[in-house]
């Protein structure tokens, strides 16, 4: 053996490794060498001098294990002492490293020696025993399995790596498999039947083998006993029967029947069944299995949603001795049937939406699901109503509800929108969700009149304070107080719309008042809207007549003796007057136009009538009431000469007659100043005819701006709309001699009666006012000139 051990510590013992930091040196040695094999030059490696190692005095001290390994006094060289077992040191741990310490004095130093013991194939496999004995029915079906233990063996690495033959058997096999890392399984497989009347005991040989060079074995004897009896196991047609159940069966259903059959006679063919110890205990409280039947049955409620599918092993064991059993595999597959409603979640709400969305913004996000599968599960989703909002997937199960059409705040401010899922099953099932969306407003629509263009009728000599009108327009949520004057007439409450009186209205100084109503609201920016107003005072008959300087009038015999001039301030039948004779009453020589307010002879003068005649006159206008005035005219008979003269000298024919001494002193004043109230008429009854062509030609010419006209000017009310149209032009002559006519615009309104107050023959009772207030107003003002407002939707009309 020395010999043989030389050239391997040669060839094993490693270099030693000096490090001067740590001063640690390691060896390998193979396990069981013999004592004086050199594992290293362990002085040399510490870098002694020869002589140096037995003068210091190097020793070795061991830490932990017992040293089979001491220091050579002499060499210095670190040598085997005993036997080495690596078994006995490390046992199957691996690598086997031996810690040792080494001493040298003068000076002394402390020296870490690392000794690796390496293992060789000194442990044959060994088996748990000798001998095993193994009882088999003779009817065991080929294919039987019977688990065997294995050797073990101490060495390690690939020394311990075991394999495993069986003698030579016609009936039997060997089969091994490993585990895992550490364990391999071994299993005596029947390749054929066994009949005890041929052959009742069959004795096999398992060897191991290990890996090592050379390799070494351990054996073990089987026993193999074969029993005589039930030697037929129950059987099924099938290994493995399928089948098919819906979710909805109710409990005890049956839903497969086994069937298993045993060749054997008597009691050994007498089968039940049960349920394998692979089954859980939760499995076996959902089904119920009929032991002499084979039925079987559910006994709970299943739900395809929580478990698909059940893998039932089933043994059928007969009651012979020993039992006998079969086996099979029942797979359950379980129906889904769609006894899930469809689920819809609103996982993110983006509300209030601003009525300024644009098309295509995502107001919500939408999670949809149904816990069935196939068409059961497949949801479609929709909208309703279907405008202005619809969905979008986004992936499977999710949805957006996006905006699809423009919004409007002030048509509808608010939306309850369902979202409704349906799934594939038959019949579907449905579920659905509400979705609050309000809208938020934003300043997009200006104030709005309720008509483009307000006629007011006033009457004239109202008071000052009065309501003309009520001015409405749509849209309005803001308030503003405060008055806004338009000119020194009018004004418009801010709040109410109301239309006020800020001073008595004269007919006679003012008809028509044309001005502009502009409402701003108060966002940002600002909107505004404007209307006309046409305001028309109404003539009240307020003026009574006013003489004028009579005119001289000729001979009798039916002619003209004198007129009687008047006029009236007021207008139409207000200043429409008539003449009648108040004194002399009867059958008197004189009669009056009744219009034209000429004085006349009625018959022939007699010398009864008196040389002095006094009539009494009374001018009435048309009003209600009606206003009037007196005048009296003295009338002198004279000679036929003294007539004469008195028409040359005072222009007048009184054909022998002589106007009376208050006629007479006025005359020539009387013809200076008709000269002039002839002028003066004419001047005013021009500016007035071409104030009405102006202001025709403002009503029928294209509005510009916010200044534009009024539009054509109808002045009067002719339909149930508020239409206008002229009424028929009638002239009437109010004055004679110097005196010019006039001719009256009659305005009367079969729809808007004039405010009350004393009311012509020709009106109605006062109109109501001509649009109500709104709730809350925006800020009204009148403008001559319209301010610049903010863009925004113009108001209509």
């Amino acid at each position: 053996m020395g010999v043989c051990w030389g050239p391997v510590v040669r060839v094993l013992v490693l270099q030693a490794a000096w490090a001067l930091g740590g001063g640690q040196v390691r060896y390998s040695v193979p396990e069981e060498a013999k004592a004086g094999t050199v594992v290293g030059r362990l002085a040399q490696d510490l870098g002694l001098e020869a002589g140096e190692p037995e003068a210091r005095r190097l020793r070795l001290v061991a830490q932990g294990r017992r040293a089979s390994v001491e220091v050579s006094g002499a060499s210095g060289a670190l040598v085997v002492s005993s036997r080495l077992d690596r078994e006995e040191l490390c046992g199957k741990s691996a690598p086997c490293a031996l810690r040792l310490e080494v001493l040298v004095e003068r000076p002394l130093r402390v020296f870490h020696v690392e000794l690796e013991v390496t293992d060789i194939n000194d442990n044959a496999p060994l088996f748990p025993a000798a001998r095993k004995n193994l009882s088999l029915s003779e009817n065991s079906p080929p294919g039987s399995r019977f688990p065997l233990e294995g050797a073990s063996d101490a060495d390690v690495g690939a020394n311990a790596q075991l394999s495993y033959t069986l003698s030579p058997s016609e009936h039997f096999g060997l089969e091994v498999k490993s585990k895992d890392e550490n364990k391999i399984l071994v299993v005596l497989v029947l390749r054929r039947p066994l009949d005890r009347e041929m052959m009742a005991e069959h004795r096999l040989v398992l060897t191991a083998i290990d890996g090592g060079r050379p390799s070494l074995t351990g054996t073990m004897e089987l026993v193999i006993s074969v029993l005589d009896a039930n030697d037929n196991a129950p059987q099924f047609n099938q290994s493995v029967y399928k089948v098919q159940l819906p979710e909805s069966a109710a409990p005890g259903t049956v839903f497969f029947q086994l069937t298993a059959t045993d060749i054997d006679e008597g009691i050994n063919r007498e089968i039940y069944y049960s349920f394998s110890d692979a089954v859980s205990g939760k499995v076996q409280d959902l089904f119920i299995i009929d032991r002499k039947s084979g039925e079987i049955r559910t006994a709970g409620d299943l739900d395809f949603e929580d478990v698909q599918s059940y893998d039932l092993e089933i043994e059928a064991r007969d009651k012979g001795w020993p039992p006998l059993s079969g086996h099979c595999s029942v797979e359950l597959e379980v129906l889904d049937v769609n006894d899930n409603a469809p689920e819809v979640w609103v996982t993110s709400l983006s509300v209030p939406v601003p009525e300024d969305a644009a098309v295509g913004t995502v107001v919500a996000l939408l999670s949809v699901s149904d816990r069935d599968s196939g068409a059961n599960g497949r949801v479609r989703c929709a909208v309703w109503p279907a405008a202005p909002f619809g969905l979008v997937a986004t992936f499977a199960g999710s949805y957006s509800l996006v905006l699809r059409e423009a919004l409007d705040r002030e048509r509808v401010s608010e939306y309850e929108v369902e979202v409704r899922a349906e799934d594939g099953g038959a019949p579907a099932l449905r579920a659905s969700r509400g979705v609050r969306v309000p809208v938020s407003d934003v300043n997009d629509n200006a104030p709005a009149f309720a008509q483009a263009v307000y006629t007011v009728l006033a009457r004239e000599n109202n008071a000052a304070g009065a309501e003309l009108a009520r001015l409405a327009w749509a849209g309005a949520r803001w308030r503003a107080g405060g008055w806004r004057a338009a000119s020194s007439y009018v004004s418009v409450d801010a709040e109410s719309g109301r239309l006020w009186a800020l001073q008595p209205l004269d007919y006679e100084e003012v008809q028509v008042l044309q001005f502009e109503v502009r409402a701003v609201d108060a966002g940002e920016p600002p909107l505004c809207g404007n209307a006309t107003v046409q305001l028309f005072v109404v003539d009240e008959n307020d003026n009574a007549p006013a003489l004028l300087p009579a005119a001289g009038g000729g001979p009798g015999g039916g002619a003209v003796v004198a007129k009687i001039r008047a006029v009236d301030a007021d207008s139409g039948y207000n200043a429409w007057l008539r003449y009648e004779l108040w004194e002399p009453r009867g059958k008197g020589p004189f009669r009056v136009g009744l219009y034209s307010g000429e004085v006349s002879t009625a018959r022939a003068l007699e010398e009864a009538d008196g040389p002095r005649q006094r009539l009494v006159i009374v001018v009435r206008d048309h009003g209600e009431p009606a206003r009037s005035a007196t005048a009296t005219l003295s009338v002198s008979l004279v000679e036929g000469a003294e007539a004469a003269l008195a028409a040359a000298g005072s222009s007048s024919s009184g054909a022998g007659l002589r106007p009376a001494a208050g006629a007479e002193g006025g005359a020539a004043a009387a013809a200076a100043t008709n000269v002039w109230l002839v002028v003066a008429i004419c001047a005013v009854s021009s500016l007035f005819l071409l104030a009405v062509v102006l202001y025709g030609a403002s009503r029928w010419a294209p509005r510009a701006a916010v200044l534009s006209g009024p539009g054509p000017a109808t002045l009067v009310c002719a339909s149930e709309v508020g239409s206008w149209s002229y009424s028929q032009r009638q002239s009437r002559s109010l004055c004679v001699a110097e005196g010019a006519g006039k001719s009256d615009l009659m305005v009367f309104s079969p729809n808007f009666p004039p405010p009350p107050g004393p009311a012509a023959k020709e009106t109605q009772p006062e109109a109501p006012a001509l649009v109500d207030t709104v709730s809350a107003p925006p800020l009204c003002r009148l403008s001559p000139l319209p301010p610049s407002c903010g863009s925004g939707r113009p108001a209509p009309g």
